[in-house]
């Protein structure tokens, strides 16, 4: 059986465990504590670099989330989560691509402000805000009137970007200016597969001083 390796604060670990569900693929969920078991012998076997999601398939394990996503789809293909038109499967990878490589980055001072951390420069917040528009009027102008980014389809693209972007209005970033992407938000959050993996409220405070750990030591290096 399949072991995901995971954090429940996580949201490369959350983008994998959703689409784990969504498959209906039997594995069991391993869950870390992040206070140092990471770095045991163990789980450095699988993972050199020390980060979640870890997918252990028997003798082979898949670091990376996006290499996950692509492990899973090319090994269990039915449902399917990526589709087979060239426009919509490009679609697809833009929204999967920017969420990881623009709106994670631009998030990263909000995050730092959720858990508590003094406030952040202002300039640094302005820029981080501007960015975040910036990749939410992208993905407003990708969903078109569909349901979903590739029309009536469930895709990687609502699992990389739903696990980001649902967490921006409990940082102060509204979606009212964005009503496709709000109501596709909304359609997500009602999937059993997004109730079943959102941390609650009282787990995420309860996490908030560990997080600011974790947080100091990486900006420690």
């Amino acid at each position: 059986m399949l072991k995901l390796y995971h954090h429940p604060i996580s949201g490369n670990s959350r983008r994998v465990w959703i689409a784990l569900l969504e498959k209906q693929i039997p594995f069991e969920l391993v869950s870390l504590s992040l206070d140092g078991d990471q770095l045991q012998p163990e789980f450095l076997a699988l993972n050199p670099f020390h980060h979640i999601p870890v997918l252990e398939d028997e003798d082979f394990s898949v670091v990376e989330s996006l290499a996950i996503l692509d492990y899973l789809e090319a090994k269990y293909p039915t449902p399917a989560l990526l589709p087979t038109d060239t426009k919509t499967l490009a679609t697809v990878r833009m929204v999967e691509m920017v969420t990881v490589n623009e709106l994670q980055p631009a998030m990263n001072p909000l995050v730092r402000q959720m858990m508590g951390f003094a406030e952040e420069d202002a300039e640094k917040m302005e820029r981080s805000r501007k960015q975040i528009a910036t990749v939410l009027s992208f993905l407003e102008s990708k969903l078109n009137n569909s349901l979903y980014f590739a029309g009536e389809q469930l895709t990687l693209a609502e699992v990389v970007a739903g696990t980001l972007v649902c967490w921006l209005p409990n940082m102060g970033v509204s979606l009212e200016e964005y009503p496709k992407l709000k109501n596709w938000l909304s359609g997500l959050m009602q999937r059993p597969s997004w109730q079943e993996t959102q941390p609650t409220p009282e787990y995420i405070e309860a996490f908030k001083p560990q997080a600011r750990k974790l947080m100091e030591k990486q900006s420690q290096g």
